[in-house]
C-alpha cells in the first residue's frame, strides 16, 4: 500500500466530507452544514491559517488532518495545532495516521515551526499511536463556548 500525503484539493471535497462525517460521528457531535461548508472553503483558501493534509491511498482519500498554524506567546516561531485527524476505519492500522503526523512534523521542521500539538479524548484508542510521538502532558483543557 502506497500512502501519498498532500494538500487537500477541490476534487477531494466529497471524500473529505464522508470522512468528516465519520470524524464527527466518532466524537458524537454535530457540526452544522454551514460550518462544514465554511471549513472546506477555508481549507482551499491559500491565505487561511487553517489547512488540510490528506492521505491518499490507491487514488482515494483515506484520512486527513485539519490544522491551524498560529503565533504564540511562548515562542517567536509559529506553532501548529493539529485540530482534527481521522482515518477511514476500514483501513486503520496500516500506518496512515502515523504518516499524517509524520508529514506535519517534517513540514514543521522545514518551515521553522516552534512546535506541533493536539489533544484527544482520554479513551481514544489512537492514543497508543500518539504516545509513540510524545507522552501526554498533564494539562487540563477548559472549553467555554461563546
Amino acid at each position: 500500500m502506497s500512502i501519498l500525503i498532500r494538500d487537500a484539493e477541490a476534487r477531494d471535497e466529497q471524500q473529505w466530507r464522508t470522512l468528516w462525517q465519520g470524524y464527527t460521528d466518532f466524537y458524537e457531535t454535530i457540526v452544522p452544514p454551514d460550518i462544514t461548508a465554511h471549513t472546506w472553503t477555508r481549507i482551499l483558501d491559500p491565505t487561511a491559517l487553517l489547512f488540510c493534509r490528506v492521505a491518499e491511498v490507491d487514488g482515494a482519500v483515506a484520512g486527513f488532518t485539519v490544522n491551524v498554524l498560529h503565533e504564540c506567546s511562548w515562542a517567536s516561531d509559529p506553532v501548529c495545532y493539529l485540530e482534527d485527524l481521522f482515518v477511514d476505519p476500514a483501513i486503520r492500522g496500516q500506518g496512515i495516521g502515523r504518516a499524517l503526523i509524520e508529514d506535519l512534523v517534517a513540514r514543521g521542521k522545514a518551515q521553522g515551526w516552534s512546535g506541533l500539538y493536539w489533544h484527544t479524548r482520554t479513551g481514544n484508542p489512537a492514543r497508543k499511536l500518539y504516545d509513540e510521538f510524545i507522552p501526554a502532558d498533564d494539562f487540563v483543557r477548559y472549553r467555554l463556548e461563546l
